[in-house]
């Protein structure tokens, strides 16, 4: 039995907030758990030097945690100093919504992605994918008119979730908790159709066999199974791909 009494299978609750915000093109407020993550896309005319002319366009996304979202202060970055961890988590953003973006149909546009931890427990990085592809569909759809259709735009939904061992047990979207204590933590980052985006995995003072990590990879499928099931409910007729 797990701390919070869910099976070995299950998803922590799952929320996605559309429209949080009144002024980006899209905003959405995720909850996994306790882990809490305001996403926003902001759709702005031109593109960084080395695609100017090319008549395509950008995607990036940049993360950060606020002070009070973990259980001491998380000091702000300052003068442009970011953390090393900031900057492999905003990069996995990036990857991920650009994996299902055609960039081609931008039309010389950046895609600016803006994950905002506010409270941390675990699995930060991969609530922010899952609400930044919302934040990013109800942003098309706002901006239609300048950009075009967003199925034009969107191959295909992305979305992720944590796997990890605990003593010998496979489990699916782990909180801090099991986190800091897993020996192997594996992050997963799937398209809706099921291609793999990233596999990230590691073992902490432990190693893993070939059949743990196939049923790693096959207990995280089926939380993307179900962080996919709710972010078409979520978005409705926003939905991109129908």
């Amino acid at each position: 039995m797990r701390n919070d009494g869910r099976r070995a299978d299950q998803l922590r609750p799952l929320k996605f907030q559309r429209r949080y915000g009144r002024q980006a093109a899209g905003s959405v407020l995720v909850r996994m758990g306790r882990t809490t993550v305001l996403c926003t896309c902001c759709v702005e005319a031109g593109v960084p030097p080395f695609l100017v002319g090319t008549g395509k366009g950008w995607l990036t996304a940049e993360y950060g945690m606020l002070p009070g979202s973990t259980g001491t202060r998380k000091p702000r970055d300052r003068g442009g100093k970011v953390d090393g961890r900031t900057v492999e988590i905003q990069r996995l953003i990036g990857r991920s919504l650009r994996a299902v973006v055609n960039l081609d149909k931008l039309r010389e546009h950046t895609l600016w992605l803006d994950c905002d931890v506010l409270e941390a427990d675990g699995g930060t990085r991969t609530a922010s994918i899952n609400g930044a592809f919302v934040a990013l569909a109800d942003a098309l759809a706002t901006k239609r008119d300048v950009l075009g259709p967003a199925r034009d735009i969107v191959k295909d939904s992305v979305a992720a979730i944590s796997v990890g061992l605990l003593d010998d047990f496979e489990l699916l979207d782990l909180d801090y908790s099991e986190d800091k204590e897993a020996e192997v933590d594996l992050n997963l980052v799937m398209t809706g159709a099921g291609a793999f985006v990233e596999v990230q995995g590691t073992g902490e003072e432990a190693t893993f066999t070939r059949q743990q990590l196939d049923r790693l990879l096959k207990l995280g499928k089926l939380g993307i199974d179900q962080i996919v099931k709710s972010q078409k409910q979520a978005l409705g007729s926003h939905w991109p791909l129908d």
